[in-house]
């Protein structure tokens, strides 16, 4: 498992290799769940499900095709990240915070 930040706006991402796949599992904020769900294949383009109003996908989308382009694999990314009456600025700290994930994936 891979985490940033710290109290609220802490993520992380846990990889699970099935065969040659990958599932990338994202969690954070004060409630995680699943907010949407993305695949990607090599050479093909990401296919996104949101699941009711969430955004999750914003963040996902990224994970899955850097994973899918380093592994050379299909990747599935699927998680969320809840912040009660998030602010702006803690909506910022995460998207950053999921960058940094993405680079270390």
């Amino acid at each position: 498992m891979i985490t940033v930040g710290t109290g609220k706006h802490q993520v992380s991402v846990e990889k699970h290799w099935i065969g040659d796949d990958l599932i990338l599992h994202l969690k954070g904020g004060e409630q995680p769940h699943v907010g949407a769900i993305v695949s990607c294949e090599p050479g093909r383009e990401a296919t996104r499900i949101r699941l009711g109003t969430h955004k999750d996908h914003i963040v996902l989308q990224p994970l899955a095709e850097t994973a899918c382009k380093k592994y050379e694999t299909t990747v599935v990314a699927v998680g969320g990240i809840h912040i009660e009456n998030a602010t702006k600025k803690d909506i910022e700290l995460v998207v950053q915070h999921c960058k940094r994930l993405e680079s270390c994936i």
